[in-house]
């Protein structure tokens, strides 16, 4: 959906009114999508940020063509307000985020978001801080773990795994994914097994959530990148999961909604609209691009435009 992103996104970085339009990649991973604006939008200076120290080494590589058309910040993206404050840029023209995990992350056997490999059981974005999956699982309470599979995963089966997981913990601590997939399998009941693809997937995806925080950032990070428009810019969100989804779908909801109280013959500027949705709920990838890539199986883009200043 790069090519839907880009779409999405040029009318504000070919605005003749703007020279030179300052873009944000929120998730630059290793470089893709920031690679294909700077080629794209040859007047653009580019802000990337990213959690992953080798993500940032690696993309520091690809982009060196481009010079300092280019600003990479070791960063998690709900920290955009501080880096554009330390870099002295008060409102840009894009905002794009590629939410969930890089390919990079995903291909390193040694990371832990795969279930499909034997690894340690890390999914740390930032391998610098904070505490990996194995920790989650091998400390905290059955009922901290059975709500972080329901709320995250949205595993319906999450009592049964959490009580064989706290039953072989006790035996001996997880350290590695394999030992972990191959319980989730034990525990689930036939039926379970049948449908939706790897039975790990969704624990593995709610740890990797819980290890990271992604919700939380996510929740502080589209309402900050809002902000960080200026009038007219646009921001699109290719999000990877349903939860992802509904957070954008409600930050974008209540920015385009009119908030006056009712029954107001003349609506202030003040309860006008601050965005306009550029999408018609959440676009999908065509049958092509997934058979091309079938990690764009799952992905929902999402896009708007800021119409309107905030009053202070």
């Amino acid at each position: 959906m790069l090519q839907r992103c880009l779409d999405l996104l040029a009318p504000a970085l070919q605005d003749p009114a703007r020279p030179e339009p300052v873009v944000v990649d929120c998730t630059l991973g290793l470089g893709g999508h920031s690679e294909a604006l700077l080629a794209a939008f040859p007047t653009a200076r580019l802000i990337a940020l990213d959690r992953d120290k080798e993500a940032l080494r690696l993309s520091g590589e690809r982009l060196a063509p481009y010079g300092d058309r280019a600003t990479l910040v070791h960063a998690v993206y709900d920290e955009l307000p501080e880096v554009l404050d330390r870099l002295g840029v008060p409102k840009v023209q894009g905002v794009l985020f590629d939410l969930g995990v890089s390919s990079m992350q995903l291909d390193e056997a040694d990371r832990g978001f795969a279930y499909a490999q034997d690894a340690p059981l890390d999914m740390r974005m930032d391998q610098s801080t904070g505490m990996g999956a194995a920790e989650v699982l091998n400390t905290y309470p059955p009922g901290e773990l059975v709500r972080i599979l329901r709320a995250y995963g949205e595993e319906k089966q999450a009592k049964r795994i959490v009580s064989a997981i706290v039953r072989e913990r006790e035996k001996e601590p997880f350290s590695n994914s394999a030992r972990l997939v191959e319980l989730i399998r034990d525990a689930l009941p036939q039926a379970a097994k049948r449908t939706g693809g790897n039975p790990a997937k969704r624990t593995f995806q709610a740890l990797r959530i819980e290890v990271n925080g992604e919700l939380s950032v996510l929740e502080r990070a589209v309402p900050a990148a809002v902000d960080s428009l200026a009038v007219g810019g646009r921001i699109a969100v290719l999000s990877y999961h349903s939860l992802e989804d509904r957070l954008v779908k409600q930050v974008f909801a209540a920015g385009s909604a009119n908030t006056a109280p009712p029954g107001l013959p003349v609506v202030p500027e003040r309860y006008q609209p601050r965005l306009k949705q550029l999408t018609r709920g959440a676009e999908l990838p065509t049958e092509e691009e997934i058979a091309e890539n079938r990690r764009a199986a799952p992905a929902r883009l999402r896009g708007a435009q800021r119409i309107r200043e905030e009053e202070r």
